[in-house]
């Protein structure tokens, strides 16, 4: 559970919200996510001393290495723009090709040329481009954390290749997550002849060290201690979901790699000749990838709990095990995932299930999911089972007394739909799951945060239209109250003259205290942070996705039907944010099984 010490309150306040129902209460709208380095925020966790965590994401400084780029990537670059720029908005066709191949282009140039190494995101021999970045909110002032990314030899200029998925704080101020490391320009020289050095050939790479590594901060960022897995071949691959305030962190590990990717691996990348041609890390990249795999594929990611001193130190590591226990002639790998620890050492997550509730024997190849469960007492058990209806599904957090929330796919009017629960988890031998109604019949919902006062906030789809062109429905956070059983539009609480539209709800602490994600207009910048204006000078708007903190004020909830046509367009163009959110906000790791 994100633990939060209570504080006093004016008991007006109070009252309103503690005393049954989150109703007779109003919120006003903290803006935490405001900072020069970055485009969009999304809120992550606040602590109880108002510092708040944050992602980030699209950069407006990205560092193109144009020595890497030759003739033809030039003339490709120029095409792009040529092909695209009347569909862009504020970005004009090259202005200065010779700068651009000199590698000095003008700033709407460079933008083309940032494009361009996007669309190679798959191809190791050209720069990458990550674009989630970790940030923390202190004193009112937002800054980056650099995590693992470095520097590229010789500039101050940070690779920002990384994605830095920063997930919570303490109280005491510890910050954790993950991260992967950043990509690094590498020469290798192919040995055309051992006798005659004139017909060799020089190929980069862009190679990272792991995919992605847990990571944990007893000092707000300043100095950042990598969790190492288990099995670490290949880099391996970890992260930290949640630390009590007793020092306790939750997350996953790897422990092993799955034997049938391996033995490919072995056989097609680790030969003198291929090793010549090739860095093993390009090469295993390349061989997943034709086979349909990614790093995630390799490993068996099992849950994890250690317990970490003051000083920064692990003193204990305990694996917390799986939902099942595969066939002995099984090479696939297996996935269990801790997502969240009360305080009385309670755990919940997801793990590898079989999609056949009545398993016992399973067979080498038996068809598996993921489920939400407890890890408690040495057990781990399942929150649910009808696997027929309910096909996958998440436990996200839990608190003090034991009430789990999180969300189940199932089929609601014919799509596969995300629906929202809570869930006594105290006795294991009896989970009763309550699945509250949302937005609407069908609308996709997921519980995020429980606090001690039994208020559970998520996010929510609130258009009931169903899209057929890939695009996403909007959504809006919402708050509900176990105790009232009244679920809410956390924008129900805002003045009716807000400029922020609630379009997620992280988490929640015990003064009920949200940590959100808002659409707000503000003044345009470009692709690079500078000050949009129009023709007449005058400033252009534009909405964008920002970190923000609801904190409960004394007030009566406001009537704002005649603002209702405003309310249908704050958040309008939210769909072509939703990739965005899935990216940064969205649940955890998912692993292929």
């Amino acid at each position: 559970m994100k633990k939060f010490a209570k504080r006093i309150l004016a008991l007006s306040v109070c009252s309103a919200l503690v005393g049954g129902s989150v109703n007779a209460a109003t919120y006003q709208v903290i803006d935490k996510g405001a900072v020069d380095t970055h485009k969009y925020s999304f809120a992550q966790q606040e602590n109880n001393s108002g510092e708040m965590v944050i992602s980030g994401t699209q950069a407006y400084s990205f560092s193109v290495q144009y020595q890497y780029l030759d003739e033809d990537d030039f003339d490709d670059i120029v095409a792009l723009a040529d092909a695209n720029h009347e569909i862009v908005i504020d970005i004009e066709n090259i202005e200065d090709e010779a700068a651009l191949r000199a590698g000095n282009p003008t700033q709407n140039d460079s933008f083309w040329a940032v494009n361009y190494l996007k669309g190679k995101s798959n191809n190791l021999s050209y720069q990458k481009y990550g674009d989630v970045a970790a940030l923390i909110n202190l004193n009112s002032t937002t800054e980056e954390i650099t995590i693992f990314d470095t520097t590229f030899a010789g500039t101050d200029e940070l690779t920002r290749s990384t994605v830095d998925n920063v997930n919570g704080i303490t109280d005491k101020g510890w910050i954790y997550g993950s991260a992967s490391a950043p990509y690094l320009p590498v020469e290798i020289t192919n040995d055309q002849d051992t006798t005659d050095t004139s017909d060799d050939t020089t190929s980069n790479y862009w190679v990272r060290e792991f995919i992605t590594r847990g990571f944990y901060s007893l000092d707000r960022g300043q100095t950042i201690l990598p969790l190492i897995a288990p099995e670490s071949t290949y880099g391996g691959m970890s992260e930290i979901s949640d630390i009590s305030e007793d020092g306790i962190a939750v997350g996953y590990a790897s422990i092993s790699i799955a034997e049938e990717v391996d033995e490919y691996i072995q056989d097609n990348c680790t030969t003198e000749e291929q090793l010549e041609d090739t860095p093993l890390i390009v090469c295993i990249d390349v061989v997943l990838r034709n086979n349909g795999l990614t790093l995630n594929d390799i490993y068996s990611i099992e849950a994890y709990k250690w317990s970490i001193n003051d000083s920064g130190e692990i003193e204990q590591a305990d694996q917390l095990g799986y939902l099942i226990t595969p066939h002995v002639d099984d090479e696939r790998g297996l996935v269990s995932v801790a997502q969240a620890i009360n305080d009385s050492g309670t755990i919940v997550g997801y793990s590898a299930g079989w999609v056949d509730d009545d398993v016992t024997t399973p067979d080498e190849n038996e068809a598996k999911s993921t489920y939400a469960v407890v890890f408690k007492d040495d057990r781990v058990v399942q929150i649910h089972d009808q696997h027929d209806t309910y096909y996958r599904s998440r436990a996200n957090d839990i608190n003090n007394q034991g009430i789990a929330v999180g969300h189940v796919e199932t089929t609601i009017g014919g799509s596969a739909r995300n629906q929202f629960y809570y869930a006594d988890v105290n006795n294991l031998d009896n989970i009763e799951m309550v699945m509250p109604d949302g937005f609407f019949n069908g609308s996709s919902a997921s519980a995020k945060s429980i606090n001690e006062n039994g208020l559970i906030v998520g996010v929510g789809e609130v258009e009931t239209n169903i899209t057929t062109d890939g695009s996403s429905r909007r959504t809006h956070g919402f708050i509900y109250d176990i105790a009232a059983d009244t679920f809410t539009d956390l924008n129900s609480y805002l003045p009716c003259d807000s400029d922020y539209t609630i379009i997620d709800a992280k988490s929640i602490n015990e003064e009920n205290e949200i940590s959100a994600t808002a659409l707000v207009r503000i003044n345009a910048k470009d692709f690079f942070g500078e000050d949009l204006v129009d023709d007449n000078g005058d400033p252009v708007t534009e909405e964008v996705v920002r970190a923000v903190k609801l904190e409960p004020i004394a007030g009566e909830i406001e009537d704002c039907s005649v603002e209702e046509e405003k309310s249908e367009r704050q958040g309008a163009s939210f769909g072509l944010f939703m990739p965005l959110v899935l990216l940064v906000i969205g649940f955890r790791r998912k692993f292929r099984l």
